[in-house]
């Protein structure tokens, strides 16, 4: 199998897909599968850009909304996470993953999929510690700290990603693992980018919980962005021979190192994306402690036997073959011609979300209001309380370096 790897998309799917392209026409091939690695600006409309975590003059319409539309069609299949600059109200109705356009697949906050027999495994945001534990409390509308907050990584989904215990191909952060550094060319990196050093040194340029991931994970490729550069590395985990090989790349741009072609042993295809078992069996365990709070989380009472859990999803997942439900759209695409559209609900219940949610036989609780308790308590109908707004400052570095992206060339790609 042939996947293409793309490090931050910046909305700019037209050029990446017409860099795969001429890779396919001049080495005769086809490409079965691209993964994005975050920041990808799934913009669907002007309104989606108020929850662009961007400074304004970088807001622009970039070109997702024409696969959301249907104007385009993705011609490879995609899969990506979330990074620190995402249209965050959409990808929220996406929480537990879905199609966010046809042919182009949100693992989600974090998730799981597979595809053919590989299994992709993927962890949305960045790493802010002061939020780690918090729940998730933001809804949009975002405010000026919230708007940051909201990708910012939690502890309740990467403590359920600690819980897979089937072997995983393929895992996509946004950050880098912290001290994956140690395990390729630095030196190199710091020559290139002198103000990694001090970070590098005192051990905090990455996320502490993705190096928690790779640790317990081990999967056998690991692939990230955020850093605008290209750094590979190679994790040989303790003295049982399993070996982990990273990747970090650029964004989009011509002279960028933005994309990787790599083959991977698989099955014969065609290749579709399919629901996992396992994670949603995982999912279906931890949803009765969703934290929804801005008060630290508490997993303890998440007590569903995990055999059971299983054996429930298995049987409601062979029903449908295992194929996530179809995309759905939940608001207006742009419309060049026309820059005025009817009122939008803020938080849309998302036809795909209600369904899978349905199939776990789990309540929809998105678009409850965040409360002060030390843990959300999930009722079947959660009450309403009043909306609580995030008021701690965040600093400036929590944004990373946003260039214009000029027209990509097909001759920019990595060999």
């Amino acid at each position: 199998m042939k996947i293409a790897i793309e490090g931050c998309m910046h909305g700019d799917l037209e050029n990446v897909y017409k860099t795969i392209q001429h890779h396919e026409q001049i080495h005769n091939t086809k490409v079965d599968l691209l993964l994005c690695c975050g920041d990808f600006q799934a913009v669907r409309n002007e309104k989606d850009m108020d929850s662009l975590s961007v400074p304004i003059k970088y807001r622009e319409m970039k070109s997702f909304w024409k696969y959301y539309s249907g104007q385009e069609v993705a011609p490879v299949p995609t899969i990506f996470i979330g990074g620190n600059h995402e249209a965050s109200n959409y990808l929220w109705e996406l929480y537990y993953g879905g199609w966010a356009a046809t042919n182009i697949y949100f693992l989600g906050y974090a998730g799981v999929v597979k595809f053919g027999n590989l299994r992709i495994g993927g962890l949305s945001g960045i790493y802010k510690g002061r939020d780690y534990r918090l729940g998730h409390f933001e809804r949009p509308p975002y405010n000026n700290s919230t708007i940051k907050s909201v990708y910012h990584v939690r502890e309740y989904d990467v403590h359920k990603l600690m819980q897979l215990e089937e072997p995983l191909d393929i895992f996509l952060s946004h950050d880098w693992p912290v001290g994956i550094t140690d395990y390729g060319d630095s030196r190199t990196l710091i020559q290139q980018k002198p103000y990694f050093q001090e970070e590098i040194e005192a051990k905090t340029l990455g996320s502490k919980p993705a190096a928690q991931l790779l640790e317990k994970l081990k999967p056998r490729y690991w692939f990230s962005a955020h850093l605008h550069c290209k750094f590979a590395a190679s994790v040989q985990h303790g003295n049982d021979g399993s070996v982990t090989k990273f990747l970090a790349l650029d964004k989009c741009g011509p002279g960028k190192k933005f994309l990787q072609i790599i083959d991977i042993e698989s099955e014969p295809g065609p290749f579709e994306v399919l629901y996992d078992e396992e994670w949603l069996a995982i999912t279906r365990k931890f949803n009765s402690v969703f934290p929804l709070t801005q008060r630290p989380a508490s997993f303890s009472s998440a007590d569903m036997d995990m055999q059971e859990s299983r054996e429930w999803v298995r049987k409601k997942l062979e029903e449908r073959q295992f194929k996530p439900f179809e995309f759905v759209k939940t608001a207006p695409a742009y419309n060049p011609s026309q820059r005025i559209f009817d009122p939008i609900p803020e938080i849309p219940q998302n036809p795909q979300t209600l369904s899978l949610l349905e199939l776990l036989g789990l309540p929809y609780l998105l678009d409850s209001p965040p409360v002060t308790g030390e843990r959300t308590t999930i009722p079947a109908s959660p009450a309403r309380t009043d909306f609580q707004t995030y008021s701690e400052e965040i600093p400036i570095d929590d944004i990373d370096e946003v260039e214009d992206i000029p027209e990509a060339k097909g001759d920019n790609l990595p060999h």
